[in-house]
């Protein structure tokens, strides 16, 4: 019998993300993503990431960070199943600017891999772009686009492709959401994503006591 991969299923990735200023020049990245084979159920993986952000000038920014990635690898859910983990060291440059009202971010990012599943270990390498589109629409809504190509540093070259379109709502200058659906393209095959994503950007150096 043919194994589900869950190809077919529409799943949803629920996230958070946060740039928290301590200073001019520096500031914490914090994430949390939760993804799921179907929308409200059948765990696929956990992801935690965290970074130092050293801000170069207003539209250059350099990170050094790392993750921790929880996998469960099989669509199928059975009892004594086991998990893939994974520890991540990455380095990102993101470098924005503007053509009219249209806000351009490119992301760059190199990857060190540190994987296991099951008894067996492996360390990979890659990198990844990512260029970003937002477009303000009247009022606080906007709307965000990218397109972000992932490409191993070791055989096969080609890792994955994510395209994603979402309709943001800005809150405040500390808070904004975003809905919208993610098309994530492996060799062989494609995968569908709602995608729910909270941002929040607070201004800890203001709030530090006196």
């Amino acid at each position: 019998m043919a194994q589900n991969t869950g190809e077919n299923e529409l799943g949803a990735w629920y996230m958070y993300f946060g740039t928290n200023k301590l200073s001019e020049q520096w500031s914490l990245h914090t994430e949390a993503q939760f993804r799921y084979y179907q929308t409200t159920g059948n765990f696929n993986q956990m992801l935690l990431r965290t970074g130092v952000n050293y801000h170069i000038a207003e539209n250059a920014m350099a990170t050094l960070g790392y993750a921790y990635i929880d996998t469960d690898t099989e669509f199928e859910e059975f009892t004594g199943e086991k998990k893939a983990n994974e520890h991540r060291v990455f380095q990102q440059f993101i470098l924005k600017n503007n053509v009219g009202k249209f806000a351009f971010e490119h992301r760059y990012r190199l990857e060190q891999r540190f994987l296991q599943h099951y008894e067996t270990q492996d360390t990979q390498h890659r990198a990844r772009y990512r260029l970003q589109v937002t477009y303000p629409l009247p009022g606080q809504w906007f709307l965000n686009v990218y397109d972000e190509i992932f490409i191993n540093l070791q055989e096969p070259l080609f890792g994955q492709n994510r395209l994603y379109g979402a309709l943001g709502y800005k809150l405040n200058s500390e808070l904004s959401f975003q809905a919208g659906y993610l098309k994530n393209h492996f060799t062989g095959s494609n995968y569908d994503r709602l995608q729910l994503a909270i941002f929040y950007n607070p201004d800890l150096s203001k709030r530090s006591v006196q």
